[in-house]
């Protein structure tokens, strides 16, 4: 296999497996894919193979979702394992998990959960991201999360655990905007005022997703729910950061009511414009 082609500060795309041949045949200088690795943690077969073929032509980035990084049982050494080998085998660009966790009591729970933000909590991630890293023999991009709820018991303010997170463990951050607008919405902070204080110097990445009411609750409650097109005030916000700190490698996730990948491509050529206005700060 060739060199794993770099991760450029161009748009990508969260790619599905109905996508494959279009992914293949893409032409677009720069253009990268996505994949959550939990879905080719396997030896061989066609799965595999079809990822090695993605990654003949495009960057590709691994984006973790269940390494629970923010929990409090031991790493799961076998995942780890497994992981180590596929990044090994395809040569991510990047690699990336959550701040948050999903495993307790031996199961594992369907969502990416949130913890109190102490220094307790800070010095047990900070000990498990230097373990993955170590074990995956490359550097991580840990991704903010979205807030339903106010959660008691922080002593952290949330930029500034994930600044001392960077400090620590040489990981990068993944931005994602648009958890930051569902954040502000439901804490009801100011998300362009929070977007202003992120270090720009650690994100390696930036996410871009839509989302939708909560179906109980309603607009009172936004839900990161990547069945939609990206909305305005989050692409008002990306602009934001942007402008501020330069292009950076930007992911359009879609995960359900999945259009065709014509549709994706031209939201895809949206984020593309914005990196293309927007030099880099001298």
């Amino acid at each position: 296999m060739a060199d794993a082609p770099a991760l450029a500060p161009a748009a990508g795309l969260g790619l599905k497996p109905e996508h494959f041949g279009d992914a293949v045949r893409a032409p677009e200088a720069g253009l990268w894919f996505e994949v959550h690795p939990e879905n080719y943690l396997v030896a061989g077969g066609p799965r595999l193979a079809w990822l090695e073929a993605v990654r003949e032509r495009h960057a590709l980035s691994l984006h973790g979702v269940s390494l629970s990084l923010a929990g409090t049982e031991p790493l799961d050494g076998e995942h780890l394992r497994r992981f180590a080998a596929l990044v090994r085998r395809v040569q991510p660009a990047r690699v990336s998990e959550h701040l948050a966790w999903s495993r307790f009591g031996g199961g594992w729970l369907p969502d990416l959960l949130p913890f109190p933000r102490t220094t307790e909590a800070l010095q047990r991630i900070a000990s498990r991201v230097a373990h993955t890293q170590d074990a995956l023999g490359c550097a991580i991009a840990i991704e903010n999360p979205s807030h339903y709820l106010p959660l008691p018991g922080h002593e952290w303010d949330e930029i500034d655990f994930l600044r001392e997170l960077v400090r620590r463990t040489g990981c990068t951050l993944l931005l994602d905007i648009n958890n930051v607008h569902v954040s502000a919405h439901n804490l009801g902070f100011d998300a362009a005022a929070w977007l202003d204080r992120f270090p720009a110097e650690a994100v390696s990445e930036l996410h871009l997703a839509g989302h939708s009411s909560d179906p109980a609750l309603g607009p009172a409650l936004l839900v990161d729910s990547h069945d939609a097109p990206v909305a305005s005030p989050v692409w008002d916000l990306y602009r934001r950061f942007v402008e501020r700190a330069g292009p950076r490698p930007t992911l359009i996730e879609r995960d359900g009511n999945v259009p065709s990948f014509t549709e994706l491509m031209r939201e895809r050529a949206l984020a593309q414009a914005v990196l293309d206005d927007c030099e880099v700060p001298a």
